[in-house]
C-alpha cells in the first residue's frame, strides 16, 4: 500500500482529483487530496498566500502521515511538491509532475510562464506581486 498526497494546481482545489481517489483507494493504496492555503475551502486571504504558506501546508500533511507518500503535484504546484521535499526528504518516496514546472533552483515560475506571449488566460490573471500569487479575473468564467 503506498500514500498519495494529490496537490492541485493553480486557481483550482482538492476537487480536481474526486475520480482520481476513489481508483487509488480501490487499487489498495491511501489517497489525500488537499485544498493548498487560499484555495477551495481553504479560507487563507490571498494576499497572504507565498510560496511557504503552500509548502508549510504540504509538509504539515507529510508530517501527520506514517511512512513515506508519493507527491503528486499539478501544474504551478510542481514547484511546491519540489520544495516539500527539500524540506522533507524522509517523508518522500516519490515525486510525480503531472503537466507541472520543474524549475532550476534560483529561477522563479514567473519566468517561464511570462515566455508564454500567446497564452490565451494571461490577460485574465491578477498577480499579487508581494506574494507572487494570482488569481483569474471574473470575466474568464463567461
Amino acid at each position: 500500500m503506498k500514500t498519495f498526497v494529490l496537490i492541485h494546481g493553480s486557481w483550482h482545489s482538492a476537487w480536481n482529483w474526486h475520480k482520481v481517489v476513489p481508483l487509488l483507494e480501490k487499487a489498495g493504496h491511501k489517497a489525500m487530496a488537499i485544498d493548498l492555503p487560499g484555495m477551495g475551502r481553504d479560507k487563507t486571504p490571498i494576499e497572504e498566500v507565498t510560496l511557504q504558506t503552500d509548502v508549510a501546508k504540504i509538509c504539515e500533511v507529510l508530517d501527520s502521515i506514517d511512512g513515506k507518500a508519493i507527491l503528486v503535484g499539478h501544474s504551478k504546484n510542481g514547484i511546491m511538491i519540489s520544495q516539500a521535499a527539500e524540506y522533507r526528504p524522509e517523508k518522500i518516496e516519490k515525486l510525480i509532475y503531472l503537466a507541472a514546472y520543474l524549475i532550476p533552483n534560483g529561477k522563479t515560475q514567473r519566468e517561464y510562464s511570462m515566455q508564454d506571449t500567446e497564452g490565451v488566460l494571461k490577460p485574465y490573471v491578477n498577480f499579487y506581486e508581494t506574494t507572487q500569487s494570482t488569481t483569474l479575473r471574473p470575466e474568464i468564467y463567461k
